[in-house]
Parts: structure tokens; sequence; C-alpha cells
């Protein structure tokens, strides 16, 4: 029998059906495994010796139910499951403090903190994930109790609280919230740290010019730095569970930190307006100090007495003031606009926007799982910050690259025009110096070898000298005038090469009058601080002693001897004439030469050695 065509489609639409049952059957599975929010239940609190138990709505906000003060709490949530699981479970809670324990089913599953200490640690700044063991949830009524320790002023209390499968509520739901509380606050301290170094090593690398010239680091960078430094500092208090203070301190420290970083961020606008050099807003220097002052005094006014509203209407004040001051600035920028204060006005505006939220929604309102808006729009002002202090930082690279290459241009123009001065002076000193010489050997002839042929003149004139006498006077005219041409190529201080052209010039001499010359002349090391005058001077000393040998001496045998004593130049001219005596005939021109270079005269004499000493040391 041939098939019709609804027996044909009959199997497929079985399968149609049985697919669809799946599906439905999936369905029902996954309603009976969706999470369940639990809102109501009731609380027993203590308060000051006083207990109270009450029905309760999450989300509970400790401090607007009790006005700050501290006690303990424990929630009873109960909640119906119309079978037993059979996947894994867990309990989200987007917030709950300061300190707490989870109980399901009468079973202690988790604790934070010590329920018996107060102001300690807090774990309400992050979600909290806690799992269930298996076979813990049963079908019917189940209980889930939280019990909290709540510290003064400390905004503690109870989110709602979400349970069921494990996969949907860590995965979607505390994961997601971790991400925004937890995570989000490690990169915002990261991200103020590194705007806050940056700025820091800007404002102790870089040096800007005041009114008088002198150089001074620029106050905008250590606004900048200063104000991130607070930020990222203030950020910790998000990522610490358990502070290294007690809750009273470290709630101050806090509180002054974020006084801190809006002072400093203030300061950073200020200087951005230009305003600080401005004498007629001087003034606006002293509230900013006081934003600090103040949150200081009534933070703690507020926790040593356990009524938050001293700090929250202080915040208030202070954001009125803050608000006065941004719209003061975004004023000034629509009147003179550039980039940098627009920018920042935008920045100031949304953060101040945000900060007034904040207020309302933490500080005034029963919402107790909502979390500051002002954290995020710090990345924005933060991230405006950066640009600027880099804009600046260009700004003032490229003025400094723009000064130094017109600098370097004026110093190599000076240094072109000094060039030329000093190739002037010393073609001058040059022509100076040559003329000095040529003046001193006019003046040394003149004195030397004029002298003795002004001798030699005389002598022949008075027609009384013997032809040896003038014949000696002539001689020594002679000798000087070569030993003075031989000290204008002898090295300063070279004492061995002045006695080597001495006895060149005179052995001949002393042969041709009968005197037998002796060299004993070892090497000596130069004289320091003997130039070519004091060599001239040494040579003319030397030349009158062996003059005065040849004329006065009657001696046979001249010696010279050099040598070192130690560190000490010694130089003696011996002879064995006749001598004399010291004490009645010292030539007074030797000792005056040896005055003049500064060298020790002695002289010793008696019939047969007389000894002229020279020692330099």
């Amino acid at each position: 029998m041939r098939p019709n065509r609804v027996s044909l489609l009959m199997p497929w639409l079985a399968m149609l059906v049985m697919g669809l049952a799946g599906l439905f059957g999936l369905g029902v599975a996954a309603a009976a495994e969706a999470p369940i929010e639990l809102r109501q239940g009731t609380v027993t609190t203590t308060v000051d010796g006083v207990t109270r138990t009450e029905p309760v709505e999450l989300s509970y906000h400790w401090d607007r139910q009790h006005n700050g003060r501290p006690g303990t709490a424990s929630f009873e949530l109960p909640f119906t499951l119309e079978a037993e699981p059979e996947t894994p479970w867990g309990i989200f809670i987007p917030r709950v403090g300061n300190v707490f324990e989870v109980q399901l089913n009468d079973t202690l599953l988790q604790t934070y903190g010590d329920m018996k200490r107060g102001n300690d640690a807090d774990y309400a700044k992050a979600p909290i994930y806690v799992p269930v063991p298996g076979k813990l949830l049963r079908k019917g009524d189940n209980l889930l109790q939280i019990r909290l320790h709540a510290d003064s002023a400390r905004l503690a209390g109870l989110s709602q609280v979400v349970i069921g499968p494990a996969a949907s509520v860590r995965n979607e739901l505390f994961e997601s919230a971790n991400a925004w509380r937890f995570t989000g606050s490690v990169l915002l301290m990261a991200f103020s740290l590194i705007v806050g170094g940056i700025a820091l090593a800007l404002w102790l690398t870089q040096l800007d010019a005041d009114a008088s010239g002198m150089p001074r680091r620029v106050g905008i960078y250590f606004w900048a730095a200063l104000a991130e430094i607070f930020w990222a500092v203030r950020m910790v208090d998000g990522l610490v569970a358990e502070p290294p203070l007690s809750w009273g301190a470290w709630g101050v420290l806090m509180a002054a930190l974020y006084a801190g970083w809006a002072a400093a961020s203030m300061m950073f606008v200020y200087h951005l307006a230009g305003w600080a050099s401005e004498h007629r807003h001087r003034w606006v220097r002293w509230p900013v100090a006081g934003i600090v002052a103040g949150t200081l005094l009534f933070s703690t006014l507020s926790l040593q007495r356990d009524e938050p509203e001293w700090y929250t209407g202080w915040l208030a004040v202070e954001l009125v003031f803050v608000a006065a001051f941004v719209a003061a600035f975004a004023l000034a920028t629509l009147r003179r606009p550039n980039d940098d204060r627009l920018m920042m006005a935008g920045a100031a505006l949304v953060t101040v926007a945000f900060a007034a939220r904040d207020w309302l929604v933490v500080r005034l309102s029963d919402a107790y799982d909502e979390t500051t808006w002002v954290r995020y729009s710090s990345v924005f002002f933060g991230a405006v910050l950066l640009l600027i202090v880099l804009r600046r930082f260009r700004t003032a690279a490229q003025q400094a690259r723009g000064s130094v290459a017109a600098l370097a241009e004026r110093v190599a123009q000076r240094e072109r025009e000094l060039a030329a001065t000093y190739a002037e002076l010393e073609a001058a000193a040059q022509v100076q110096a040559r003329t000095h010489e040529r003046e001193r050997i006019l003046r040394e002839m003149h004195d030397g070898v004029g002298s003795h042929i002004s001798s030699a003149i005389r002598q022949l004139q008075s027609g009384q000298s013997s032809s040896g006498d003038l014949l000696r006077t002539l001689r020594d005219s002679l000798d000087q005038l070569k030993l003075q041409i031989d000290s204008i190529h002898l090295p300063p201080g070279d004492v061995g090469a002045l006695l080597a052209a001495a006895r060149y010039r005179l052995e001949p001499r002393l042969a041709s009058s009968g005197i037998e010359f002796e060299w004993a002349v070892d090497e000596v090391e130069p004289v320091q601080g003997l130039d070519a005058h004091g060599m001239r001077q040494l040579q003319f000393l030397l030349f009158e002693s062996i003059s005065n040998v040849l004329r006065h001496a009657d001696a046979t045998v001249l010696r010279f001897e050099a040598g070192m004593q130690g560190k000490t130049v010694q130089l003696r001219v011996i002879d064995n004439g006749r001598g004399f005596d010291t004490a009645k005939h010292m030539p007074r021109s030797l000792a005056e030469r040896s005055g003049a270079i500064g060298a020790r005269l002695t002289v010793e004499s008696r019939p047969g050695r007389t000894v002229v000493q020279l020692e330099f040391d």
C-alpha cells in the first residue's frame, strides 16, 4: 500500500514535539535553577545596649537607620526552593559590613573579620561571594542568616542578597561587580600613581625663571603631582580590608587625603588660570587650605562623637566652595578660552557634578549598595591633568630649545668676536713683547757692554792705563756681549745649559790668561721660577765672579761645580787666588743679583781658596 503524505510527515512531527518538550523541560529546569534575590526578612539590632527585632527590606543602611552609632545586627532572610539544587550554588552580596559572618540553615559558611572587635577590619569595600556546600540547601524552606558588627560612621549595612547557581551568580554578578569596585580601584590607583610620578619628575627636573630672573620650580607640576598622589593613596582604602590603623585614625586620614586631593586639584586650576601671578587672587589660597583643615577637624569630631552628620555637613560646605571655585574658573575660561582651560573646565564641572551626586546618594539617601562616582570621574580629570602637564612640558621644551639655539648663536657670535679681539691682542702683545725685548737688550748692552766700552774710553783718555788693562776691559765687553747673545736661546731654569754656554765663551780667555779651567758639573734639575730674566741675572752674576778672578785674584785654577743636594740645586765658582776679606770687600752686586733671582749666596775666601756658592730650592 502506498503511504500518504500524512504518514510521511508523522516521524518529523514526532521529532519536533520531542524537541519542543526537551526545550520546555530545559526551560523548567533553568527556571528551577534561577538565582533568587533576597530582599525581605527580619533584623535584630543591638545599639547602646537596646535590642530590637523588626521586619526589614533590603538594602539596609546602618548609618542612616542608627545615626552612625556602633552596634550589631542579625538578618534572617528566608527563601523557598521547589527542589533540591543539582548544581553548585553560591551567595552574592554586593555590599555588607563592616565585619560579618554568613550562616545557611544554621551552618556557618564563612566569617569575615572578628565579630567581637570594633574599629578594625572593614569588608564593605568589595563585593562578597560565598560558595554553598553541596546538600546544604534543601527542598522547601531555607534560612540565610547574616550577622554583622557595625562601626561608627563607617557606612556599615547590608545590600540585597542573591543566592543561586554558582555559574550565574559568580560569573555574571560577582565578577562584574568586583571588576567595577575592586579591580577598578586598583587600575585607578595605578593610573593616578603614573600621572603623579610624571608630574613629580617634571617638577623636580624642570626650572623656570621668576620675575627677578632667579630659577624656580614650576608650581603647576607640583600641584598636579600632589593631587594624583593623594588620590592614589586614597584609593588604597578600597583595596585594604584590614587597614594598618584603627578606624578613627584611618577614617581621618582617608578624609584628609580626599580633601588634599580636592585642594591640590584646585591649586592646579589656580595656576592654570594664571591667578597665581595676580595679587588680587592671592586670597583664594586660604580657603583652599581651609578645606584640609576643616576636614581634619570635622572628621575627627564626627568619629569621636559618633555623629556622622558633622562630617556630612562639612562636606556640603566644602562642595559649595569647590562648586563656586569651579564656576569662577569656567567663567574665566569662557572670557579667555584656550584648549587647556576648556578641557580642565569640562573635567572639573563633571567631577563637581559627580561629587554632588555622591553626597546626595551615599551620605543622605538610604541606598546602601551604591558606590561613589567620583572615583570614575577622577580618571577623566587625571587624563586631562596629564595631558595639560605634558602639553606644558612640550611647550616649555620647545621654548627651551629655541632659547638654547638663540643662546648658542649669541655665544658663537661672542666667541667669534672674542677670537678676533684675542687675535688683535695677541698681535699687539707680540709687538709689545718684541719692543720690550729690544729695549731690554739695549738696556743690558748699555749697562754691560756700554759700561765696559766707556771704561775703555776713559782709560785711553787718561793715558795712565797700560795696554793690558785696556785689553782686559775690551775683552770683558766682548765676552759679556757674547753671553748676552747666548742668553736669548737658553731655556728657562736650565742651569746646566747656562754653565755650558759660559764655559764655551770663557774657557779660551781663561786659557790665554794662564788659568786652568776645571769642570765638575753634574746633571741638575731645572730651577722652578727662574725665567728668562732670572737666567740673565744668573749669567751676569757668574760673569762678574769670573771677571773678579781674572782682574784681582792672580789665580791659576778656576773650577765650576754643580750638583743636587737633595732637592736643592747647588752651584760653585772656586779659584785658588790670593783671596780677600769678605767682611770688608763683599761685592754688593753679587748679593743684589742673587736676591733678585731667589738664590742663597755664600762667599768664603782665604788665601789659596775662594768659593762663591749659589743654592736654589
